[in-house]
């Protein structure tokens, strides 16, 4: 019971790494930053209730607005640059972060001991769940109603003007420009709050694993960050959801005998479905590939007028 009640933990965090990654996606805008933002969470979360004794509350909303803060601060610049060249600066801004971090020495004395980042040895005993008696399933209603809540939030807001502004955004900047659209406040807007969700998931992933280290966040992280929305289907918020549940779950624990052939597998499956499902699981409707396509059209041209002929 132990071991699925870990793994929905593990679900609703990447969940909400999935749903930040939605915002920024909507803009038609491909970040690799989530991981740098997720990790500004964890650490910054991490630090305010083992070294600090914040209540847990306070501290993932402070690592929240921070890392909105810096997700904005690099929105600003990330506006210079569009496709490949984003998908590289995001990239250098989350091996940035996760290098500080490998390099950041900061502890201070508790009653149990020394206690914060340690470099390369990572960031230990944050202890709150533990501390204060909280069960497995206590955990998992937190992270889950957070979930729901992130979601609600997103729904609520995919209603109003920012979500407008969001879709016209990311599907036709020029147009949407031409229509009197600040693409700086649309695309801008969606980094922040894309990061301060990344920043909770980030808070939430640390005190859950009580143990980070540089190594949480690599690449694959980010990458996972935006293959939720882009499988699940950016029309649909549930569609992450679905996405991290079959990932997660199927893929990453289901699979762990594969071992690094999992990695091929993932591959594989972003590349199948975006050939036959390019608005994603829960998008767009079932598209045949080109080729099969036209296979499929010649195939009928040829059968039509033989039954006609029969019919005749």
């Amino acid at each position: 019971m132990d071991f699925y009640i870990g793994l929905l933990q593990v679900i609703g965090v990447h969940s909400l790494l999935g749903l930040s990654a939605w915002c920024v996606l909507h803009t038609g805008q491909v970040s690799l930053a989530q991981g740098g933002f997720f990790a500004i969470g964890a650490y910054g979360a991490g630090m305010l209730t083992a070294m600090f004794g914040w209540p847990l509350g306070w501290a993932l909303l402070a690592a929240a607005l921070v890392a909105g803060g810096v997700a904005v601060a690099v929105g600003f610049p990330a506006l210079r640059v569009k496709g490949l060249m984003l998908v590289v600066a995001t990239t250098a801004f989350a091996e940035i972060v996760r290098l500080v971090f490998f390099n950041f020495k900061w502890q201070v004395q508790t009653p149990q001991g020394l206690v914060g980042p340690d470099g390369g040895l990572g960031f230990g005993n944050i202890r709150y769940f533990p501390s204060n008696a909280w069960s497995g399933v206590q955990v998992l209603l937190l992270i889950w109603g957070l979930v729901a809540l992130v979601m609600l939030l997103l729904w609520s807001l995919d209603r109003t003007r920012i979500g407008t502004l969001w879709r016209a955004v990311g599907e036709d900047e020029v147009a949407a420009q031409s229509a009197g659209i600040s693409l700086t406040a649309a695309k801008v807007s969606a980094f922040g709050i894309g990061g301060a969700i990344a920043g909770l998931a980030g808070g939430l992933f640390s005190h859950n694993t009580t143990h980070i280290e540089h190594g949480n966040f690599t690449i694959l992280l980010a990458t996972f960050a935006i293959a939720y929305p882009i499988l699940g289907g950016l029309k649909s918020l549930a569609g992450t959801l679905v996405a991290v549940v079959f990932i997660q779950g199927v893929l990453v624990e289901g699979l762990r005998f594969l071992g690094d052939w999992r990695s091929l597998l993932f591959g594989a499956l972003i590349l199948l479905v975006m050939l036959v499902r390019p608005g994603g699981v829960l998008g767009a409707p079932l598209r045949l590939p080109a080729f099969l396509s036209r296979k499929t059209q010649n195939g009928s041209c040829a059968v039509m007028p033989a039954e006609r002929a029969r019919h005749a």
